[in-house]
């Protein structure tokens, strides 16, 4: 219900005052029935009215639009809590959501020249698009190419596609294995109980970099943590590495590779780096277009 205005408070208070002095009994609100109001997005609906001290008239609004406001403060506060989450996570692992080399890195300035760039343009864009129900089914991929493929350009155009409905954190296998052993020492701030929490909260975890680390028995038993725990919730994770399957098993452990190879599709980017041409292409930019 609205709320009325000072004067008119004042003015309601006035004749309250008056009606209790001649012990006169005091209707304070009066039930108008209903009556049919017309919505311009909605159509026709009910409206009810109420009439309060005899004076002003208060007719409810249209259902659809107050679901439609509501609907609207929940995405909006669940959108606040997410980014919350996630500058506390970014804090923690001392790594940014996206690298800022890679903001502005889109599906549409991807670039590619053969058939097998473009099925894989595909493939990420269409995971971007129909996010929800990966989500829901706790879907991930596997990205695996050299370096300067661009591994980390396709995953950096899934999140900011998803931004700012979804949260989601880019992180490099050494960065999740120094932020659980940073929580080891005597003097940390936080337990490692927390930074799994924190990793397995966010709706879309991108983990760079795996099997660039030393594959050692420690920093397998920490990245099953993270693995397990998101596949136990049924967390999307997208996986970088250079490696192939063989290799990837190897440096993360059998019980890791078995759930990612359950949940994830592989997506192979089987071409080599972009990087040289890119930096060629600059520089004839820069030249006028001269070599």
């Amino acid at each position: 219900m609205d709320r009325l205005p000072d004067h008119e408070l004042h003015g309601l208070q006035q004749q309250i005052d008056g009606a209790m002095k001649s012990k006169a009994p005091i209707r304070m609100t009066e039930q108008l029935g209903e009556v049919v109001s017309v919505c311009e997005q909605h159509g026709t609906y009910q409206s009810s009215g109420v009439r309060y001290f005899g004076k002003r008239e208060v007719w409810s609004k249209c259902p659809d639009c107050h679901e439609v406001e509501l609907a609207a403060e929940r995405q909006r506060e669940a959108q606040e809590r997410a980014q919350a989450n996630l500058a506390r996570i970014e804090t923690m692992l001392d790594e940014a959501a996206i690298p800022r080399r890679f903001l502005g890195r889109s599906f549409d300035n991807f670039h590619t020249e053969t058939d097998a760039q473009r099925a894989v343009l595909a493939v990420m864009r269409d995971y971007a698009e129909n996010f929800a129900e990966n989500e829901k089914l706790g879907k991930g991929l596997v990205l695996a190419g050299g370096p300067g493929a661009g591994k980390t350009h396709l995953t950096s155009a899934v999140q900011q596609f998803l931004m700012p409905a979804a949260s989601s954190l880019y992180v490099t296998a050494l960065g999740v294995i120094r932020a659980v052993r940073n929580t080891w020492r005597k003097d940390s701030e936080r337990s490692e109980t927390e930074v799994l929490a924190m990793l397995g909260s966010v709706q879309l975890l991108v983990l760079d970099e795996v099997g660039v680390q030393y594959g050692t028995d420690g920093e397998q038993t920490i990245l099953f943590d993270v693995i397990d725990k998101r596949y136990r919730d049924m967390r999307p994770t997208i996986v970088l590495t250079n490696q192939g399957k063989r290799g990837l098993k190897e440096f993360i452990g059998e019980r890791s590779f078995d759930r990612i190879a359950e949940t994830a599709t592989w997506v192979p980017l089987d071409w080599p780096s972009y990087r040289p041409t890119a930096k060629l292409a600059a520089a004839n930019s820069s030249t006028g277009g001269q070599p």
